[in-house]
C-alpha cells in the first residue's frame, strides 16, 4: 500500500528540519515553492505543513511562510494550556462548559478581571479583545476554569468558534495561528466564590493557579490567561533539561 503524498511531505520536511535544512528561526519556503519543487498540489502541501504545526515543528504562517521553531516538545509532553491533548493521551474524556465568550474593549475591567489587559497585551485600552471562560472537565467532573483574553487579530478568528466544541489550541494551530512561545507562572489561590460555584469546591478551598502569557514569533502578545485546576484531578509537571539550547523553556505539562 502506496504511503499518501502529504505524509511523504511531512516526513521530508521533518528531516529538513531536523538536518537544519530549514534552519531554526528562519521561514520554510512558501507553499507554491513547495507545489512546483515537488510536483504536487497545494492540498498535500497544506496538510503535510499542517501536521507539523500540529507538533510544534512550524509556527504561523496565516498569509506568509511558517517559521521554524528552535525547540520541539517530545512526543509524550504537552505544553501548558493543551488540556484536551493531555486527557485524551491519559486516556480521559475532556469536556467543556463556556461561561463567557465575549468581544470587548481590552479595558473592560468588569468582563475581563485578568489585572491590566491592554498592557499586558500591548494594546490600547479602547482596542477590542476577546474573552473565554470555560469550565474544563475530566470525565464529567469540573477540573478547571480557564479565563483567557485573546489581541484582535486572533480574537476575530474565535468569534467563529464554538468553545463548547473543543480545544481551542486544536482550533487556533489548524489556522495557523502563530503560538510560539508561552511563559507560565504557577502557584496556590484560594477559590472565590465564582472558582466554587464553576468547580464544586468549598469557598476558600486550594487551587492550583497557572497564569500564561503567549507570543507570536515576533515577540508580541497574543493571549494573556489564568487556568485555576482542582488538585487531586490535576497536577503539573515541569521538566527541565541541562542540555536544553540557551533560552529554551522547560517543557510543563500536567500530569
Amino acid at each position: 500500500m502506496s504511503i499518501p503524498i502529504h505524509e511523504q511531505l511531512s516526513a521530508e520536511f521533518r528531516a529538513r528540519i531536523a538536518s537544519g535544512v530549514w534552519p531554526e528561526g528562519r521561514r520554510a519556503p512558501s507553499e507554491a515553492a513547495l507545489c512546483d519543487e515537488f510536483g504536487v498540489s497545494r492540498g498535500p502541501v497544506r496538510q503535510a505543513l499542517s501536521t507539523l504545526r500540529a507538533e510544534g515543528l512550524l509556527v504561523g504562517g496565516r498569509g506568509r511562510s511558517p517559521l521554524v521553531r528552535r525547540t520541539v516538545p517530545g512526543p509524550s509532553s504537552t505544553v501548558l494550556g493543551s488540556f484536551t491533548a493531555w486527557a485524551d493521551a491519559e486516556g480521559h474524556r475532556p469536556g467543556q462548559h463556556t461561561l463567557l465568550h465575549s468581544r470587548h474593549a481590552a479595558g473592560d475591567e468588569v468582563a475581563n478581571p485578568l489585572g491590566d489587559v491592554a498592557a499586558t497585551l500591548e494594546v490600547s485600552p479602547e482596542d477590542p479583545v476577546v474573552t473565554i471562560v470555560r469550565v474544563r472537565t475530566l470525565d464529567d467532573e469540573p477540573a478547571v476554569i480557564e479565563h483567557m483574553t485573546f489581541s484582535w487579530e486572533v480574537g476575530r478568528l474565535l468569534m467563529e468558534f464554538d468553545p463548547d466544541s473543543g480545544s481551542i489550541n486544536r482550533f487556533m494551530i489548524d489556522r495557523g495561528v502563530d503560538l510560539y512561545s508561552s511563559s507560565h507562572r504557577i502557584d496556590a489561590v484560594a477559590a472565590t466564590e465564582r472558582d466554587a460555584v464553576a468547580l464544586g469546591v468549598p469557598e476558600g478551598a486550594p487551587l492550583i493557579r497557572a497564569r500564561r502569557l503567549t507570543r507570536d514569533a515576533a515577540g508580541r502578545p497574543v493571549e494573556t490567561a489564568e487556568d485555576r485546576y482542582v488538585p487531586g484531578l490535576c497536577a503539573i509537571t515541569v521538566e527541565n533539561r541541562l542540555t536544553a539550547a540557551d533560552g529554551a523553556l522547560p517543557h510543563i505539562r500536567l500530569a
